[in-house]
């Protein structure tokens, strides 16, 4: 046997294989915790567009995001939320909850044009969303009322840009 093959040989094979999965297993698991809490517990989410002016800046903020409390039920009127767009499933949209289930919500029907007004009971299982801009938002006098279940998370707090940094205001 050559002096090359005798150093081969003699190297721990099993030990390095044995490391290296192990090293791998712990990778992957750390990935696997990420997801769970990224998509049941608290996640991050960039936030652009005018329809929540002022309360959201319009180049864009970065809001950290409960996905407990929608689940638990615990969304009430004043809370900024993140749900899935009643028109486009593949979007995800912010808008603030005006009234839940029950609740008799008035609205203008075309701000920009006209004073006129119209009054909505919310059904039941449903909530009223609407963005904090009314002249600039696609939301619930659009659309109308937004099942509950396409809330995805309520929106806490502010991350980005740091001099911001702190919870959403909340109207009531």
């Amino acid at each position: 046997m050559s002096g090359f093959a005798r150093r081969l040989a003699g190297i721990p094979w099993r030990e390095i294989v044995g490391d290296a999965f192990s090293r791998v297993f712990l990778v992957a698991q750390a990935f696997c915790a990420v997801h769970v809490v990224n998509t049941h517990v608290c996640s991050f989410a960039l936030l652009r567009g005018a329809s929540m002016l002022p309360a959201v800046n319009l180049a864009g903020d970065v809001v950290a995001v409960d996905r407990v409390s929608a689940r638990l039920g615990r969304v009430a009127p004043g809370d900024v939320v993140l749900l899935i767009s009643p028109e486009d499933p593949r979007k995800a949209v912010v808008k603030r909850v005006i009234g839940m289930e029950g609740d008799a919500v008035t609205y203008l029907v075309d701000p920009g044009n006209s004073d006129a007004s119209k009054t909505v009971v919310v059904p039941q299982g449903h909530v009223w969303v609407q963005g904090d801009n009314i002249y600039d938002s696609r939301d619930s006098r659009q659309f109308g009322p937004v099942p509950y279940g396409l809330i995805t998370g309520s929106i806490f707090c502010r991350v980005w840009p740091l001099k911001n940094f702190g919870p959403i205001d909340s109207k009531e």
